[in-house]
């Protein structure tokens, strides 16, 4: 009988959904049962946080791919094994249970050593992860996301926390926690683990310092004891300072050498959809980025907010059925340091989008934007693209932000199909005609 029928056989939807996440659990079980548990038979990374998973988990397994290690993927964006990456087309990070069995075994059949694998409080608290073997835990942080699921930022953290308490119980395993010194919550993770390298500008065993950046990226030096180690990052913003340095611990604990881990990291030159430069010629910057929570708005306009020469001017819009208190302090935000505000569609789902665009508006209202001078509403996505684009002038940044590598749009209707890189270069050359 194939597998998911099997399931379906031995745990009706009505009572799965009453169990959950033990009906999760059931699945995991029987799942793994019949694809021969193959998360144990690999190495395992795992890594969660807030913001930078995606980003972190492509520098990993670059590093391990040019350290000559068989690596293999699976994030937000993409997964597969070595430099074949296939698109995750997936509005989500870890994938259901029968998807992440086959994952792993056509992982197993293709000899990969090393998974990095990106890891959700979701995943974690539905027991869609269980069965596998984590080796090595990463936090890259934890902010305001995800409260409409979980209800409270503290049961959103701890969520994160198992994948800590997973690592921990893994005899076979290095039983070692990657944490962000500088992050409130560091001190919850290392009782978690029963080792803890932790990294941060601030604080931790591993320091970043001599750091220099560029709209282009960052270089640095990341001493940690007697070492240090010369770090050029590809990707712009001190998140990325960040993600690079819990690489740096990450090859250290895994036992690479110095070369390995500078080139490992130097070798990224990008992820789609993260802070991906546009150029078609135009006299403007323009940026394609997945950031959608607080955290990750006021950290990326913290930053580019002294590169830019002309007006920053950002695009953007919420998930419907989705965290609504994170909507108005994006407009703050938004509202805060950008010149111009433009709200438009996320992903409405079934949820007026009016609604949601009004709720963010009020935020940037509050920081002083004055709708139809320096904050617009247009909620069809492309329409928006080519009106934001429209005004940028010589020397102004245009941010498009939170849909980044996102193939697709939900709209109350279904899916239609969506690239946002496409549809800006569309927008552009239509500007230049």
């Amino acid at each position: 009988m194939n597998p998911r029928k099997l399931v379906k056989a031995l745990i009706p939807k009505k009572l799965f959904r009453k169990i959950e996440p033990w009906g999760h659990l059931a699945e995991a079980v029987i799942f793994n049962t019949l694809y021969g548990f193959p998360g144990r038979k690999l190495k395992v990374i795992g890594v969660t946080g807030t913001n930078g998973k995606t980003t972190a988990s492509f520098m990993i397994h670059e590093m391990l791919c040019r350290a000559g290690y068989k690596s293999g993927l699976m994030t937000t964006v993409g997964y597969g094994v070595g430099e074949i990456i296939q698109p995750q087309v997936e509005h989500m990070t870890s994938v259901p249970m029968p998807q992440l069995m086959k994952r792993l075994r056509m992982m197993n059949k293709r000899g990969v050593e090393w998974l990095v694998l990106e890891t959700t409080s979701q995943a974690l608290m539905q027991n869609r992860v269980w069965g596998v073997s984590y080796s090595l835990a990463v936090l890259t942080n934890v902010t305001h996301e995800h409260l409409d699921w979980h209800g409270t930022f503290e049961k959103y953290r701890d969520a994160k926390r198992l994948l800590f308490q997973l690592t921990d119980k893994n005899q076979k395993g290095l039983r070692t926690g990657v944490i962000n010194a500088d992050d409130p919550s560091v001190r919850l993770f290392k009782l978690d683990i029963k080792h803890a390298v932790t990294y941060g500008l601030k604080a931790g065993n591993l320091r970043a310092k001599n750091v220099k950046m560029t709209p282009s990226g960052s270089s640095y030096d990341a001493k940690i004891g007697k070492d240090t180690y010369a770090i050029t990052c590809n990707l712009p913003g001190s998140f990325n300072v960040y993600n690079s340095l819990a690489v740096v611990a990450v090859g250290r604990v895994i036992g690479l050498d110095k070369e390995q881990i500078e080139q490992g990291i130097s070798s990224l030159k990008g992820v789609e959809g993260r802070m991906n430069t546009l150029d078609a010629g135009q006299d403007f910057e323009v940026i394609i980025d997945y950031a959608h929570t607080p955290d990750s708005f006021e950290k990326l306009f913290r930053d580019l907010k002294p590169l830019v020469e002309g007006k920053m001017i950002v695009m953007f819009g919420s998930a419907g059925r989705r965290d609504e208190a994170k909507r108005a302090v994006q407009g703050q935000l938004a509202g805060q340091y950008c010149d111009e505000v433009i709200v438009t569609e996320e992903d409405d789902r079934d949820i007026d989008g009016q609604v949601i665009m009004n709720q963010i508006a009020q935020g940037a209202e509050s920081a002083g934007k004055v709708r139809d001078k320096d904050l617009f509403l247009v909620h069809d996505r492309s329409e928006a693209v080519k009106f934001t684009l429209g005004r940028a002038e010589k020397g102004d940044t245009v941010l498009l932000l939170g849909k980044g590598h996102e193939k697709n749009i939900e709209r109350a209707e279904g899916l239609i199909d969506w690239d946002e890189a496409a549809v800006a270069r569309a927008a552009l050359a239509q500007l230049q005609r």
